[in-house]
């Protein structure tokens, strides 16, 4: 349909969506004068009236009026986020009433079976965890050629989008977000799953202050002998994020938990600093870096976090597994000290914007966020009980996504994201931290999937010269092992040498 001109044709456009009842849309417009309103103003009216969302406004704008329903249940509210395996849509339950969030895999990638496989291997995955650090999954379906994935839906932001707009967060809420983290990875592992690819744009924080971890799509089961996925795909390649990578994982696909905790605490740095531990430099460089040099340290940053929490985090990063914590429950436990501390939950400034369709669908919301101007305790119990929320959340809490979007990409309802595009505007605040400038390579990058051939290629034949200021202290325990390989190559040259000599 042509772009709506005048108002009664963006109403003509409306009723053949179905989006509103006629005697509604009758209703609502009848005490409106459609001949002196613009398109732009008629909109606008619909949303603030709660008739409409801002996306359903947006593509009635453009004269897109079909494919509001996916598999004849769930109606398109709002785009929330894409990322490399899809694009994620806040949907209404149009027989529960509820909202969900809905990951649709792009059309384009159906071309490649490994895709797919990926794409239904994450369902499976999502559905053999629960636990309320971890984002739930509800169904998996297929509609003509439409896949999706049907979750919770998480009020709330992730931890790259919140930094990014408002800068490092105060150290005890990251010492209590990571704690979080690790108890939900803690859960994960002891199914014997691997994330790989923990990193900001993953953890997701509600308004109640409860993280959740989000996108199980690169997890493996190492022990799952009938996962032919693995088997087909896996050993080819590497997966992951460059700037959160683990050493080890840019080296083979078999990994375990201990990865997991290396990405967290690469995620931990990003919390406090404002940038990843490899905030600049190629993919090559990137995967370098993590395997000789040590990120500058957060005190070049800032001068406000405990050393205990220091500590944590250089253990969380070092190279070796075996000498990092073996478990996310040990990493959970080194932070008790921080995280017994109450906090407040989340201002409302880092939260989305939701519209008043969305809220109307969420009469719980406008409660979330009275209650968010209420001190409330967050702290994690210690040991066994940690991560525990039964009785501290005092409303249910769904999910809010916002993967980050790795290009343009074109999301199969009609509507185009770019990089960095944000799905909802906020206000500019300072907060007591020093603000840090966000430089080009502060985190958002796409996730890395390359071949294990050319990774290696690439760290063999990369120079370790990075375009980023140099760590003050050096790896010791990797120069020794790089000298110790020199020496060794050198005899070996010299022996290789004797022998030609004496047999030429």
């Amino acid at each position: 349909m042509p772009t709506p001109a005048t108002s009664f044709e963006f109403v003509d456009c409306l009723r053949k969506s179905g989006l509103v009842k006629d005697t509604s849309l009758d209703s609502e417009i009848g005490q409106l004068n459609l001949a002196s309103s613009s398109v732009e103003d008629l909109a606008s009216t619909l949303v603030r009236n709660g008739i409409l969302t801002r996306f359903q406004a947006k593509q009635l704008k453009l004269g897109r009026y079909k494919r509001f329903m996916v598999a004849g249940k769930y109606k398109l509210l709002e785009l929330i986020g894409v990322g490399g395996m899809g694009a994620v849509y806040l949907c209404e339950h149009i027989f529960m009433r509820r909202v969900v969030a809905v990951k649709v895999l792009p059309l384009e990638k159906l071309s490649d079976p490994s895709n797919l496989e990926r794409f239904y291997r994450e369902a499976r995955a999502v559905a053999a965890l629960d636990h309320p650090n971890i984002v739930r999954a509800h169904d998996i379906d297929k509609a003509d050629n439409l896949h999706f994935l049907v979750m919770e839906y998480v009020d709330g932001a992730s931890m790259q989008e919140i930094v990014a707009r408002f800068g490092p967060l105060d150290p005890i809420r990251c010492a209590n977000y990571i704690a979080q983290a690790a108890v939900g990875l803690h859960h994960a592992s002891e199914l014997q799953m691997v994330h790989r690819d923990i990193k900001p744009g993953n953890l997701l924080l509600d308004r109640t202050g409860v993280v959740k971890i989000l996108d199980m799509g690169l997890a493996r089961f190492f022990n799952d002998k009938n996962d032919n996925l693995t088997a087909k795909y896996d050993d080819k390649c590497v997966l992951g994020t460059a700037d959160y990578l683990a050493p080890e994982q840019a080296l083979s696909n078999v990994v375990d938990i201990r990865a997991d905790i290396y990405a967290l605490g690469g995620t931990f740095y990003f919390m406090l600093t404002g940038q990843s531990p490899v905030p600049e430099g190629t993919i090559a460089q990137k995967l370098v870096f993590h395997q000789t040099q040590n990120p500058q340290p957060v005190t070049d940053f800032r001068q406000d976090v405990p050393q205990g929490i220091l500590d944590v985090l250089e253990i969380m990063l070092r190279k070796q597994p075996d000498a990092r914590f073996q478990t996310p429950m040990e990493v959970a436990e080194a932070l008790a000290p921080w995280t017994s501390q109450p906090i407040t939950v989340p201002p409302v400034h880092e939260m989305p914007d939701l519209c008043p369709a969305v809220l109307t669908l969420m009469g719980h919301v406008e409660r979330l966020r009275a209650a968010s101007q209420v001190t409330r305790s967050v702290n994690i119990p210690a040991a066994v009980n940690i991560g525990d929320h039964s009785g501290r959340l005092a409303y249910p809490s769904s999910g809010y996504l916002s993967p980050q979007a790795p290009s343009s990409h074109r999301v199969g309802f009609g509507e185009t994201v770019s990089q960095g595009q944000v799905p909802t505007e906020r206000a500019q605040h300072t907060t007591s931290i020093q603000q840090t400038p966000m430089p080009s390579g502060h985190g958002a990058s796409v996730p890395l999937i390359i071949e294990k051939d050319e990774a290696d290629k690439l760290i063999a034949d990369s120079s370790p010269r990075l375009t980023q200021r140099q760590p003050k202290q050096a790896d010791t325990r990797n120069l020794r092992l790089l000298g110790t390989i020199a020496v060794f190559l050198s005899l070996l040259a010299l022996l290789a040498g004797t022998v030609y000599y004496f047999t030429r």
